[in-house]
């Protein structure tokens, strides 16, 4: 399974299945569409290390998840709450 560099604003780089990126339609379309992004790395300026590293998280997760046909199985996302805030700006441009 093909993997996809994620840079954030402070240089940290996390991998991620292309499958889980592809969760995010803005990912998507910046690996799909006429912008391609080189070698599947993908810079994310507005977007700090470790808030990143938790959305890197989340789509792992998503991709997990979202095709349980019960949802009562699926344990909940842990979300930090000094980290929601940043979460919730990392979530709008990813549109996820």
């Amino acid at each position: 399974m093909p993997e996809v560099t994620l840079i954030s604003s402070d240089k940290r780089e996390f991998s991620i299945s292309r499958e889980a990126a592809m969760v995010s339609p803005t990912l998507k379309a910046m690996l799909e569409g006429p912008f391609k992004e080189k070698n599947g790395r993908v810079e994310l300026p507005g977007i700090e290390g470790n808030v990143l590293a938790k959305t890197v998280e989340y789509l792992q997760y998503n991709l997990r998840y979202r095709a349980q046909p019960n949802q009562e199985d699926i344990p909940e996302f842990e979300i930090p709450t000094e980290m929601a805030l940043e979460l919730l700006l990392a979530a709008d441009y990813l549109n996820v």
